[in-house]
């Protein structure tokens, strides 16, 4: 039976992991790798159920105040599961969909897309992003097989399985050490296989007993220096309006007073919940750990956990925590602290909090403000 859910909720995302860290890689630098540890009894053999899937399509359809609902099928790696389990869910998505108008994202390594993935992708009107980070060499310096081998061949094939089926898809990119110093190479290597919309972020990782930032993780220079490389080259290139790249876009949205198209630029977080396997609901996900699990879906209504008041905290945190230096900061309106998980540093004036990227986005906003602003200038005189 649906419930009835207030009018006054806000509009949230769900980013669902149906085999939970489960994956066929071993990147050096996953971020998501060690959260099966939270689930050492199911090993590799964590798989959402049935029950735990239609209760949540049903959950997440019901709490939606939007006419619009996404969803997006993340990992781990995704795909692991067969194509059933797939067709399962857009089946009770459209029985519980009550008007709403569903889509569907899938974030995966490609490595295991077949023909008949692909048709199924296209057919259904499936978005699907690629995590891909730049040419052989510099894909291959980090995204390895658990045998250490390489992983950009097979990467390819999958990319190459969606252009002849016509599937939508963008590539997800992971900026580190490696390819941090080569941005004009790895602008020109999206271009020329044919990817027009290109979101990469920075990786910034610790080691989880020495607190340490990991060896893979980009510095905030080179961050700094990547951005305003790749935007020369997007820029000369006349590419405005022709290849879409998240943060400029992003960027462009809070020069002009828009939402950006992504939460780390945005000024509150906490409306982007993920799920796990068996239900299990967490604030963020970069915060999947026992202290930002809300509850569980099978316990509690997913409206009731994105309206719990430590959620609410969560979200809001991000501005209010903002220690003085980013407060007095005159890119504050575009950067706002950036990812709360990045706040790793102490700031001018001793006080903690400060983002570990913060040089690099400085770096960044300077060199583009003069073009942001002309970008700016023609969105308003149109």
């Amino acid at each position: 039976m649906s419930r009835a859910i207030s009018p006054y909720l806000r509009p949230f995302s769900l980013m669902l992991k149906p085999v939970g860290a489960r994956c066929n890689l071993a990147c050096r630098y996953c971020y998501y790798f060690d959260k099966k540890e939270l689930y050492p009894a199911a090993g590799n053999r964590a798989q959402m159920s049935d029950d735990t899937l239609k209760t949540a399509i049903r959950q997440y359809i019901e709490a939606q105040p939007t006419h619009e609902v996404v969803f997006v099928w993340h990992g781990g790696e995704p795909t692991l599961l067969p194509l059933g389990f797939y067709r399962k869910a857009m089946a009770w998505q459209q029985q519980y969909a009550q008007g709403h108008l569903i889509s569907n994202c899938l974030q995966t390594n490609g490595t295991l897309l077949t023909d008949d993935w692909c048709r199924f992708l296209h057919d259904e009107q499936w978005l699907v992003g690629i995590s891909v980070d730049g040419p052989e060499l510099m894909h291959n310096a980090y995204r390895r097989i658990r045998g250490g081998g390489p992983t950009f061949t097979q990467v390819m094939a999958g990319i190459e399985r969606l252009q002849q089926f016509s599937v939508q898809w963008n590539a997800m990119s992971v900026v580190n050490f490696q390819n941090a110093e080569h941005p004009e190479e790895f602008y020109r290597f999206f271009k020329q296989i044919g990817c027009w919309y290109l979101q990469f972020t920075p990786i910034v990782e610790r080691n989880s007993q020495t607190l340490q930032i990991t060896p893979e993780s980009v510095t905030a220079r080179q961050w700094g220096d990547f951005c305003n490389r790749l935007f020369d080259q997007w820029w000369q290139a006349d590419d405005v309006g022709r290849f879409f790249v998240q943060l400029f876009d992003a960027t462009l949205a809070n020069w002009v007073g828009e939402v950006p198209g992504v939460c780390t630029l945005g000024s509150q977080c906490g409306h982007a919940l993920a799920m796990e396997w068996n239900g299990d609901v967490y604030s963020c996900d970069h915060f999947v750990d026992a202290a930002h699990r809300l509850g569980n879906v099978h316990e509690q209504h997913l409206a009731d956990l994105i309206e719990l008041p430590r959620q609410r905290a969560f979200g809001q945190q991000k501005e209010t925590a903002l220690p003085r230096q980013c407060r007095e900061c005159s890119w504050l309106s575009l950067c706002h602290g950036e990812c709360p998980k990045n706040r790793l540093l102490t700031d001018t004036c001793g006080n903690p909090g400060l983002n570990y990227l913060c040089e690099g986005y400085r770096m960044f906003f300077a060199h583009t403000a003069p073009y942001m602003l002309q970008l700016k200038a023609e969105l308003l005189n149109k």
